[in-house]
């Protein structure tokens, strides 16, 4: 897997200086992705080439380059959201499974969860397709409007396939339990989008190899 990752890096150009190898570099990424902090994977991996918390932070936010889903003939996507914390209060993560890869299509964080949101949401998501997609919804009442609006077929589903998305919301949620089950402390809305995207990127990237 780690020889698959780097010939994806050297063919995406997603780097240009090579003073750290690639290989350190993933192996670096997929440590810090698994859970531990900036500062202890520079630490511990820092071992075999010496690099900076701040430098795998930036390689880290490089992963976004690996969020790009492809405009493509998709048949059926689960929809949901979650709520997490930001700054004492209540912020929501927005995303898109597709049914049949698993593969995430759109993340987006918004501060209230709305029938506008969802309408914004759904667009993001059907900018992934080529075509009027089925929906799979976890019966949020904020989505109908948005699916009237567009046109779209519905259905809610508690269980079965909407579990892919279920999966893979315990997954983000168990990352950010090494934040405290927060984002960490400053944290900007467009910060923790970015990172969010740069997750996605790797979880994606990660389905692409497995």
């Amino acid at each position: 897997m780690l020889n698959r990752i780097v010939e994806l890096l050297e063919d995406r150009k997603i780097f240009v200086r090579q003073r750290i190898s690639h290989e350190t570099k993933i192996i670096a990424r997929l440590v810090y992705h698994a859970g531990l902090s900036y500062w202890k994977t520079s630490a511990i991996i820092g071992n075999l080439e010496p690099f900076s918390y701040e430098a795998l932070r930036k390689w880290y936010k490089r992963c976004v380059a690996f969020f790009c889903s492809q405009r493509k003939l998709r048949l059926v996507v689960a929809v949901d959201e979650t709520k997490v914390k930001w700054e004492g209060r209540q912020i929501y993560i927005w995303n898109a499974i597709d049914i049949e890869d698993h593969v995430a299509l759109v993340v987006y964080v918004s501060v209230s969860r709305t029938s506008f949101d969802a309408l914004y949401f759904m667009k993001l998501v059907l900018n992934t397709c080529e075509n009027k997609l089925f929906i799979l919804v976890d019966g949020g009442p904020w989505y109908r409007w948005a699916f009237q609006q567009l046109g779209l077929e519905w259905e809610h589903q508690t269980f079965g396939e909407q579990n892919h998305i279920e999966q893979w919301y315990n997954q983000y949620k168990g990352r950010l339990k090494r934040f405290w089950k927060r984002f960490p402390y400053h944290s900007s809305l467009s910060s923790i989008c970015q990172w969010s995207t740069a997750w996605i990127g790797l979880y994606n990237l990660l389905l692409e190899v497995s």
